[in-house]
């Protein structure tokens, strides 16, 4: 029995090592800039703007992170991630964009021109993976799935060698497999053209 309770109590650390996430959600960053520690930029030209604002209908309240300006793929990462295997996620909302209405995540980031990439779309209702190589995009897998502006969602990429799920809303949504970018990268977040949107709780583990 004294056996067993000790089985049980390694499973238990185990899981609960397994399970521990660094998560992330603005609420101590200070208003109208850039978080700390992040780096944020773009893929392409034109001038993405990522700034902390203030969403009473964020997740976890006060803050988001809002990207309003207009680029060719406004990405900002978190400068201290370096995973190869594990998970990132984030809750995002799509306000408004005539060219796009995009909310993404990134992993696997080499620098601004070199990741993979899946993000949700307002405009389209679908969920895209593609991976960008040298600041050049290209899509490789896609779902049709209802993605409604001015409300919260929670898109997921699990990554595990060659293997990568996307999860939309607690709905598997694609799976694909690819060998482009092997080593660890960063994680963080990614829009299109001029959406404007907002995103919480970013969350991420692995090694």
């Amino acid at each position: 029995m004294k056996t067993f309770a000790v089985a049980m109590l390694v499973v238990a650390g185990t899981l609960s090592v397994i399970a521990v996430a660094d998560s992330v959600n603005f609420d101590n960053a200070p208003v109208g800039q850039a978080p700390a520690g992040w780096t944020a930029t773009k893929t392409g030209s034109g001038n993405a703007k990522w700034t902390i604002e203030k969403d009473d209908t964020a997740p976890s309240k006060p803050n988001v992170l809002k990207q309003s300006g207009v680029a060719t793929y406004p990405v900002c990462f978190k400068d201290d991630t370096n995973l190869k295997d594990g998970f990132v996620e984030v809750k995002f909302k799509s306000i408004s964009g005539k060219e796009d209405q995009a909310g993404g995540v990134v992993w696997r980031l080499k620098d601004a021109n070199n990741y993979y990439v899946a993000r949700a779309n307002a405009l389209e209702d679908n969920v895209t993976i593609y991976d960008t190589v040298n600041g050049r995009r290209s899509e490789r897998k896609r779902a049709n799935m209802k993605v409604a502006t001015n409300q919260w969602h929670t898109l997921r990429v699990d990554f595990q060698g060659t293997h990568f799920t996307v999860t939309f809303d607690g709905k598997k949504a694609i799976e694909w497999d690819d060998e482009k970018f092997k080593d660890a990268g960063k994680v963080g977040v990614w829009t299109k053209a001029d959406s404007v949107t907002e995103f919480d709780d970013f969350s991420y583990s692995g090694s």
